[in-house]
């Protein structure tokens, strides 16, 4: 039998190898697809419950304190809350006061309830801020002393200047600090309130371990 011309012999060994590296890719192919079907099935498991912890989470109520961006977009501009049925005269205020209601809560009925006042339009400061327990978080309303332009009336743990402009936060120092909401619109204020009638910092006055 004659012998085969070494190139022959090179191209069969070439395509014996050739099918034998074929067979082999394809043998772990086959074997990689029960893992890339379980590395699948894990991830949309994993997908899945992440899915329904947003979700539980996106129905939680927010705890008393914390940040809301969007509520906190919804409320009114300073600008619009500093303005007031008489007119607001350069000079006529040099100072400004933020102190704590001492309540965990409330609104201006109860605040003027606890200072045994039977309408909440006697209440001795011209702006309240509220803290979300009685009325919404960050939300500020105008008193009737404000509209009117009226002095506080003096008391024992307030400034006397009759040119005090006195800003209530609802809370206390150590059982109810300020909100995230309320420090950002406390801010806000005042710094309207000093822009527009140029009150120095110096004649601005907060409570103890007030964060600024």
């Amino acid at each position: 039998m004659p012998l085969k011309s070494p190139i022959k012999v090179i191209r069969l060994v070439t395509c014996f190898t050739q099918s034998r590296i074929n067979l082999s890719n394809k043998a772990k192919d086959m074997n990689n697809r029960p893992r890339t079907a379980r590395v699948l099935a894990s991830l949309l498991a994993s997908m899945t419950i992440g899915a329904v912890v947003l979700l539980a989470l996106d129905r939680r109520p927010l705890p008393a304190g914390a940040f809301s961006l969007a509520s906190y977009s919804r409320l009114n501009s300073v600008e619009d809350i500093i303005q007031a049925q008489a007119p607001l005269m350069a000079g006529r205020w040099s100072n400004v006061e933020v102190y704590y209601s001492r309540t965990a809560g409330g609104n201006m009925g109860q605040l003027a309830s606890l200072a045994g006042l039977s309408n909440s339009k006697d209440v001795n400061f011209h702006f309240v801020i509220y803290n979300g327990r009685g009325a919404g978080d960050g939300q500020i309303e105008t008193t009737q002393r404000w509209l009117r332009q009226l002095s506080c009336l003096p008391t024992g743990s307030m400034l006397t200047n009759t040119g005090t402009i006195r800003i209530c936060v609802v809370g206390e120092s150590k059982s109810a600090p300020a909100t995230d909401s309320q420090l950002k619109r406390t801010g806000a204020l005042v710094e309207q309130l000093a822009r527009t009638f140029k009150i120095a910092p110096v004649n601005i006055y907060y409570p103890a371990n007030w964060e600024m």
